[in-house]
């Protein structure tokens, strides 16, 4: 019988400085189940030298099934993660930030309930369970916890993080879901989306974070969270 296969789908962008510290963590997880991985990096047209990086990364690892896939132009996070996830082979699916905000030991928590044949999409949350968080931005929090209830409402879930980085699918079952927002929308377009799947069965687990700050180049802002915002009302109404 043929080994599962986990795609790990890396959107990023002027990453030069942790894009090989990040992938070095993914190479070093033993995922249960003797499930392989697949890492797939789209470059959504860095102006550092995140191309560079990565190509030596894969250069001196090239027992390992590592693909760059290099926009032609910038066009943001969602668009990115659009294209990783139309070129993932994996069984299953995850989206890794390429900051190391996120925790790839924390993989095969996300993978537990899939496996065990209880889900079809994780979510990871930041806002449960004992693991380590950050602490950081008052303000990032309680729009994140607003954005989410605000998502509840139309979707009938009960997350506690919608907009979560870590969120694992079946491959199949993200691939026939036509996702449109570009940038940061992704987060509650595709929840919207997911929640209207026949029969899904979503489950969320714990997970910790290691927040960035914006010196430390965390990229999303204010507008971004209007746009979630929108895109909670445009793809739920």
């Amino acid at each position: 019988m043929p080994q599962e296969k986990l795609s790990v789908i890396i959107p990023a962008y002027n990453e030069a400085a942790t894009i090989h510290l990040i992938l070095n963590k993914v190479l070093a997880v033993t995922l249960i189940n003797d499930i392989q991985k697949e890492i797939i990096i789209v470059n959504d047209c860095s102006t550092d030298k995140t191309e560079s990086v990565i190509n030596e990364f894969i250069s001196n690892n090239k027992g390992c099934n590592i693909v760059l896939y290099n926009q032609e132009y910038n066009q943001g996070k969602g668009a990115a993660l659009h294209k990783g996830i139309s070129l993932a082979t994996g069984e299953y699916l995850v989206i890794q930030d390429a900051d190391l905000e996120y925790d790839p030991q924390e993989y095969n928590i996300l993978l537990k309930p899939v496996i065990e044949g209880f889900a079809d999409v994780v979510y990871g949350s930041r806002f449960v369970d004992g693991k380590p968080h950050r602490i950081l931005f008052f303000w990032h929090t309680i729009g994140n916890n607003f954005l989410t209830f605000l998502s509840n409402i139309f979707t009938n879930l009960n997350l506690s993080d919608m907009e979560t980085c870590y969120k694992l699918f079946k491959t199949n079952i993200i691939q026939n879901i036509k996702l449109k927002e570009k940038r940061f929308g992704f987060e509650p377009e595709v929840t919207a989306k997911i929640s209207r799947v026949p029969k899904i069965r979503i489950y969320e687990v714990g997970i910790s974070y290691y927040g960035r700050t914006y010196e430390e180049g965390k990229k999303i802002g204010w507008k971004d969270g209007f746009r979630a915002l929108w895109c909670i009302l445009k793809y739920n109404i």
